[in-house]
């Protein structure tokens, strides 16, 4: 089978979630078991990854970024032209 005929073909990646989330849990099972802070560093380690990427895809991103400057030039221009002084 061609990579092109597996990656259109959805029993793939059925295939592909249940062999991780079986891995996942064989794994994970004793470390709960035993009282291990491991799961837990890595849930706060998941966490904090998607947080600041989430953050910076929307927050801090270039196409933001641009459209605060944008902003920010638009708001000089009219304070200018109508005699405004910024922050009053």
């Amino acid at each position: 089978m061609s990579f092109i005929e597996k990656a259109i073909n959805p029993a793939f990646y059925k295939q592909k979630i249940s062999t991780w989330s079986h891995a996942t849990a064989e794994y994970y099972k004793p470390l709960f078991r035993s009282g291990s802070v491991k799961p837990l560093w890595h849930i706060m380690i998941a966490t904090s990854v998607l947080m600041y990427t989430q953050n910076y895809l929307f927050n801090k991103g270039t196409h933001i970024q641009h459209a605060r400057q944008e902003k920010k030039v638009a708001l000089e221009e009219y304070y200018k032209n109508h005699n405004i002084t910024p922050g009053h």
